[in-house]
Parts: C-alpha cells; structure tokens; sequence
C-alpha cells in the first residue's frame, strides 16, 4: 500500500503537439491532472520531465497550471533514470514508491519504470495515465513493465489508496476532484 510520506508522482514528457497525437489523450490528461491534485491535497511531491523540450515542447499548459511547485528535469534520454540531473533530484525526495505516469508507454515509461524497479523503486504505474500514439503500443509497454515487476493502479485506486480514510477535509476536497 502506498502512503503519502513515502509516494512520489513522476510524470514522464506530458508535452506539446506529441500529448495531442497518443491515443486516449483526454484520458491521460484528465487522470494526470486529478491525481496532481490530489497529490497537492495530500502532500505527494511530483518530479516532471520533459523529452528534449526545444524540439517537442513543453509540459502542455493544463497541466503545467497545476504543477506549479513541480520539480521539471529536461532529458535527452529515453530513461529518465539516464539523466544525472533526473537521479539527484529524485533521490533527493528520498521516496521508494513511485507513481509513474506519462508518455509514450513503450518507450521513456516503459524504459524508467525498468530502471525504477532495477534500482529497487516500487514503481505503481498508473494505467489511465499512460499512452502511447498507438493502442497496441500502449498495451505493449504497459504488459512489459508491469512483467519487469511494476504494480498497476488507476489515478482513482491510487487517490484512495494515499487518502486511507473517507473522512475529514482531505477527503472532501479530493471528492470534489473525482466527482469531476
């Protein structure tokens, strides 16, 4: 079970025209951006990439706005865990379980969340946060990192896990967010 003082949420290259072209795109964004708040709400912290931001952009607008006191780490590549400056910062929160969220699900999620898991992380992808410009390779990098050993969840699972208690003004604001 994940716990708020343990959790951390990465989310991977979330980023201009390639966030509009992955398929389930509403989806993911809809699902990143409850589970950040959320995570504001709960007191998760979040570390945010972006792929090779001059040539894909950045973390597009609607989710940039909630992300405002998020850690953003520029890569070149695949593997977040490739970039020095991605490893500090996450070390730097000292958290072992991991929510990873983002795009494309084959290639830097799928890559991270191995390594993640190499490096003895418990990576908990968060399904409907995940995609790729193509179902079948959506499904493909979501099979392969939950058989590398990441767990599944749902943005919703993973709310309520974290949140425990149906009680108290955490859970009315988070209540609002999902009856959204």
């Amino acid at each position: 079970m994940i716990t708020p003082s343990e959790t951390l949420l990465l989310i991977i290259d979330v980023q201009g025209r390639l966030a509009q072209s992955v398929v389930r795109s509403s989806a993911l964004v809809a699902g990143t951006g409850k589970l950040a708040r959320a995570c504001k709400i709960l007191e998760v912290p979040v570390l945010l990439t972006e792929q090779y931001p001059k040539g894909l952009g950045t973390t597009i607008d609607s989710l940039k706005e909630l992300l405002t006191e998020a850690v953003t780490v520029e890569k070149l590549s695949f593997s977040c865990c490739g970039s020095p400056e991605f490893m500090k910062q996450l070390r730097s929160f000292n958290r072992n379980d991991i929510l990873v969220a983002g795009m494309e699900a084959h290639v830097c999620v799928y890559q991270t969340a191995v390594d993640l898991v190499e490096f003895g992380y418990n990576v908990h992808l968060v399904t409907d946060c995940v995609s790729s410009r193509s179902e079948e390779n959506r499904t493909l990098g979501i099979r392969c990192i939950e058989k590398a050993g990441a767990s599944l969840t749902s943005s919703e699972m993973a709310i309520f896990e974290l949140l425990r208690v149906a009680e108290g003004e955490r859970f009315k604001a988070i209540s609002k967010i999902i009856k959204e």
